[in-house]
């Protein structure tokens, strides 16, 4: 059922940037506006805007949609021409804001049928709308991050000598599905030792040996929203060294969590943490943003990184995940989701970030 409150902030940002229609094809944004969840493969599947009211959903016969879904539903078959089916539902001389996911070839179909259109990006409307969340969302991902919680316990305390990495992550599954959720997120990254200087390392049949580090990145997906955090461990004896790049990063998670605040700019959030690695020497080696916005989608329209100065708002929900990358020796790295509160933030993650040796 059309959701009228998100409805009306994408026309309030339409009428804003002076947008007369706007096309959106994301399927997560068409179940945020009007909870309609499908997987239109290469088929036409768009949710139409209109400033003036006469909102339609253009959707194949193939696929299912409850029976009043608060919009006129155009449907159309295989062999009909969608496109046009679109074009006539939308006046001439006006401006049309697209989504990014829009397929090229529908959108210069309907430009060349509305040839005296204007065609603009239009991703910002629905894309500052779902950055911020609403109360009833923070408080199913704050029960999607506890099952997180919950589940990275259960899994490294079945960690046995003779595991790889596939072997971990493969039992992670089962875990969550015990627990509530409906499956991965994303999938899940284990890596081993050496292969923990890789933040994206495609789990393998590495296994663990004695001083490896262990970096964990999980999350569950619960009624439709998404999870994150990272845990890194040290298998029976951590040197040194280990030691102290991990108690960099954590620290660098606390710094970073504790600026954020309404007003502050995702940018300085992300310097609190970049210039402490730095500060540290090891600034060469935090390869990556800071963080970034989630949602019904694992990553979600905006970054905690140098290049967006956007300031937060209350509701936002977004990661902080510093890591530390050493070729050929190990990785750290440390990641809660937060949400932005009146006075502060509050981390949507309570697993412990204290350095644990597991054995």
């Amino acid at each position: 059922m059309m959701k009228p409150n998100r409805l009306e902030k994408v026309i309030h940002k339409m009428k804003e940037k002076k947008m007369d229609y706007m096309i959106i094809s994301d399927p997560s944004s068409i179940e945020y506006l009007c909870e309609v969840n499908n997987h239109p493969g290469e088929r036409m599947y768009a949710l139409l805007i209109d400033i003036n009211g006469e909102h339609r959903l253009f959707l194949n016969k193939l696929f299912f949609v409850p029976q009043d879904v608060g919009i006129e539903k155009v449907w159309f078959s295989d062999t009909d021409d969608s496109i046009a089916l679109l074009a006539q539902t939308m006046q001439e001389d006006k401006t049309i804001g697209i989504d990014k996911f829009w397929a090229a070839h529908f959108l210069l179909a309907l430009q060349e049928k509305l040839p005296n259109n204007t065609f603009v990006n239009g991703s910002s409307v629905i894309d500052e709308v779902r950055m911020v969340k609403e109360q009833d969302e923070i408080e199913t991902m704050i029960k999607a991050s506890q099952i997180n919680d919950e589940a990275i316990e259960r899994l490294i305390a079945t960690l046995k000598p003779t595991d790889t990495e596939l072997s971990l992550s493969d039992r992670l599954l089962a875990i969550y599905q015990e627990l509530g959720a409906s499956g991965h997120s994303f999938s899940p990254i284990v890596a081993f030792g050496k292969n923990g200087a890789d933040p994206h390392h495609g789990n393998d049949d590495t296994v663990i040996a004695s001083g490896d580090s262990i970096i964990i990145d999980m999350g569950c997906l619960y009624q439709g929203y998404c999870s994150d955090m990272t845990r890194t461990f040290f298998y029976q004896s951590a040197s040194d060294k280990q030691k102290e790049v991990y108690n960099i990063v954590k620290e660098a998670n606390l710094k970073a969590q504790a600026m954020i605040q309404p007003g502050v700019r995702l940018c300085d959030i992300d310097a609190a943490a970049r210039d402490y690695i730095t500060e540290k020497g090891y600034g060469e080696y935090f390869t990556h943003r800071l963080g970034h916005f989630i949602g019904r989608d694992v990553h979600e329209y905006g970054d905690v990184s140098s290049q967006f100065d956007m300031r937060v708002e209350e509701g936002m929900i977004f990661s902080i995940e510093p890591g530390i990358y050493l070729p050929d020796e190990f990785g750290v790295r440390v990641e809660d989701l937060v949400v932005v509160t009146e006075n502060g933030c509050q981390s949507l993650n309570q697993y412990s970030k204290e350095l644990k040796i597991v054995d």
